[in-house]
């Protein structure tokens, strides 16, 4: 197979009606702070045991079409000893790899970050292809304030992320690129909007100067929402701005936006992706590749305890399917009980 007919297979795979993506790709830090919150120790064998399961849940590849995978999950075995990516493609999910190493401070940019991660990532790439990985995941961060984030650092994030989508299509992997505008502060649903139009923008000027295949891409945004610190806006409103934002900046090549769930709950963020597919059709599929808004039901009902599996995985394809109703408009609130 060519790395064209690669790359048009996976993005075929990824970018299935009532699908999405689950991210499963939390640092050990992130994991840690998700496992304490349901009284669990993060260990690498609680790590595999949680992930084995929620992976093997029975129906799983109905809603979700690929996995990204942390790069120790990658390497690891399930409970019934399979590879975690054999795992997943015995169930028609496709697995996919976090590669960026994650972030800091912005030289010269006070209260700006740049993420990190381009020395050796073709040669890291090559080792997680021929782990099982078909595609990767690369997140940036923009703070927002009065004065944030600097045009210094809409430039420099939206660089790191175009050269290494195009490393990852040299590749035959599809990229997909995460410019994540944080909902922390106090900003209105119009700030959010502003910064987000200019940040998408700018990301897709870089992917044309890196010649980066946009039919070969999917873009993982953050939603247009108010800051947590200010009332939450309707899902009618967060759609509306978001749309506005994105048919404006996104070119109607990218055959898929996958949306972040960002701090919002799980039902909120199933309410707003159902919001925005109410709307009629777009040039591009709206979709979801949420961590917490899929996990968080399914770890609480885990509790790091093996006796509790079922329940986990029930969890689990509750909110997965869910989110694949929203995809195409269908979701109901009563649909929650």
């Amino acid at each position: 197979m060519t790395i064209q007919e690669e790359l048009n297979t996976t993005v075929r795979d990824l970018v299935q009606p009532g699908k999405g993506i689950l991210a499963a790709d939390e640092s050990h830090p992130t994991i840690a702070k998700r496992f304490k919150a349901v009284g669990v120790e993060s260990s690498e064998d609680k790590r595999r045991e949680y992930r084995s399961l929620i992976f093997s849940a029975s129906g799983l590849g109905e809603f979700i079409s690929g996995v990204i995978l942390f790069e120790e999950t990658l390497g690891q075995n399930s409970l019934d000893n399979v590879a975690m990516p054999k795992l997943l493609a015995s169930k028609g999910i496709v697995p996919g790899i976090k590669v960026d190493k994650g972030k800091g401070a912005l030289v010269n940019a006070p209260g700006d970050e740049i993420t990190f991660g381009l020395d050796g990532l073709e040669d890291r790439l090559e080792i997680y292809k021929n782990q099982g990985a078909r595609f990767a995941k690369w997140r940036d961060v923009y703070h927002i304030s009065d004065t944030l984030p600097s045009r210094q650092a809409i430039e420099a994030n939206a660089e790191v992320l175009a050269r290494y989508a195009a490393i990852c299509q040299s590749l035959g992997i599809v990229p997909i690129v995460e410019p994540e505008v944080l909902i922390d502060g106090n900003h209105t649903i119009e700030r959010c909007a502003e910064v987000s139009e200019a940040v998408i923008r700018e990301v897709f000027h870089a992917l044309y100067r890196h010649k980066v295949q946009l039919e070969h891409m999917i873009l993982k945004p953050s939603m247009v929402t108010p800051g947590k610190e200010n009332p939450k806006a309707s899902p009618e409103e967060v759609a509306t701005a978001t749309l506005d934002v994105f048919r404006r900046a996104v070119p109607a090549a990218v055959p898929g936006i996958f949306f972040l769930s960002g701090g919002q709950t799980p039902e909120e963020a199933t309410i707003n992706l159902n919001a925005m597919n109410s709307m009629g059709p777009q040039p591009w599929e709206l979709s979801f590749s949420y961590g917490r808004a899929l996990q968080e039901p399914a770890q609480k009902a885990w509790a790091g305890s093996l006796d509790n599996g079922p329940e986990a995985q029930a969890a689990m394809l509750k909110r997965a399917r869910l989110n694949g109703a929203a995809r195409s408009g269908n979701y109901r609130p009563e649909m929650e009980d």
